[in-house]
């Protein structure tokens, strides 16, 4: 199996390309003092930008995993999230969790298809 790593960061790498997917780690967003739902907004765009550096793009996103800090909110998150996919909306699971860190709302892990 052929495995490549993109966009290093110190502790990881962004985006793993193996057995034909994609698998994008933990994105946070760059302005956390932001709702629920612009924080989505952002964590969305990087992802987009980090497929497109594999060779893939988020209409082949298959699945999902979210992290919430606050359950309450979530509506926010949903409104951002079916914004940005419309009708290609992957898998997805989303998770109520104590702290993201650095004031994070939100945090997005995506696998997608290559190709």
């Amino acid at each position: 199996m052929n495995i490549i790593r993109n966009i290093r960061t110190p502790i990881m790498h962004r985006a793993v390309e193996a057995s034909g997917f994609v698998f994008v780690g933990g994105t946070i967003a760059d302005n956390t003092s932001v709702s629920m739902g612009e924080q989505t907004r952002n964590i969305l765009g990087k992802i987009a930008g980090y497929l497109k550096e594999a060779g893939t793009d988020v209409s082949r996103v298959v699945s999902a995993s979210i992290f919430v800090t606050d359950l309450s909110k979530k509506k926010e998150m949903d409104a951002a999230w079916t914004e940005f996919f419309g009708d290609d909306l992957p898998a997805r699971a989303t998770v109520g969790v104590a702290d993201l860190g650095g004031g994070a709302l939100v945090e997005v892990v995506v696998t997608a298809a290559k190709g």
